[in-house]
């Protein structure tokens, strides 16, 4: 089986122990990762900001330098989604143009090979005991592209409950958005940051030391709030997790 890493470009940028950590994990569950330098980003800021031809060079690039991979998996729910759920939609809008059917042929393989990392462990290995060690409180914040684009449900929360030493509590209100969302955050900055400050609230009130999420678009978002709020409770992605184990512990 050969698996690529898709990163994406915020990880890449801001957050590249969580690639790191993908590829630990991976690996340590017998999985040969590669890592395709070509890759650039999705195409998702210029396609949630209004520019949609503009998003599709990059999804034909997405298409050739993944093309060759039997599965893609990404620690990113947003970049997920947009290839999984908006890919095929931009072919088709572009056909129903009159451009062709040259998008919608470049990235049908690629569409249902790409998983977001737990859906990836979950459905793909078959596993929800990674053999983690995370000795922290953690609640779950399920991501709006995550929960409502991919349809995660509970994977995420099955594989924190089997991490030994981790203690798993509920998120009140973990359905609401974190008000991230993007472009949202910058066309609408007030309503965002209510939003988050909600969030953080939530994740305060459950005695966590840790807030979780498969997505570190909303942990910058929910970090930043918790760090001008001084709650003592600290954003960790979920592959970060995931892969610390007691002899290699990640955080």
């Amino acid at each position: 089986m050969r698996v690529a890493l898709f990163l994406t470009c915020v990880n890449d940028t801001l957050y590249p122990g969580t690639g790191r950590a993908v590829v630990r994990l991976l690996t340590r569950l017998g999985v040969d990762v590669d890592f395709p330098p070509g890759q650039t980003c999705c195409g998702q800021p210029q396609y949630n900001t209004g520019y949609r031809r503009l998003a599709e060079p990059l999804a034909l690039r997405f298409a050739e330098v993944f093309g060759g991979y039997d599965a893609i998996v990404t620690p990113s729910g947003s970049c997920g989604a947009m290839v999984r759920e908006l890919y095929p939609r931009m072919g088709e809008r572009a056909r129903a143009e009159g451009r062709g059917g040259g998008l919608a042929t470049a990235v049908a393989p690629v569409v249902p090979k790409t998983y977001e990392l737990t859906e990836f462990l979950v459905d793909v290995l078959g596993l929800t005991d990674v053999g983690a060690y995370y000795p922290h409180k953690v609640t779950y914040h399920p991501t709006c592209h995550g929960l409502r684009g991919l349809g995660l449900a509970d994977r995420p929360q099955r594989l924190l409950a089997a991490v030994k030493g981790l203690e798993l509590v509920e998120l009140p209100g973990a359905e609401e958005c974190c008000g991230f969302g993007g472009t949202f955050a910058v066309k609408n900055p007030d309503v965002s940051a209510a939003m988050g400050a909600d969030k953080v609230r939530s994740a305060v009130s459950t005695g966590a030391d840790v807030l979780c999420a498969a997505d570190n678009s909303c942990l910058t978002h929910l970090g930043g709030t918790m760090s001008r709020l001084a709650v003592g409770v600290r954003p960790v992605h979920i592959a970060e997790i995931l892969a610390s184990t007691e002899e290699e512990p990640m955080v």
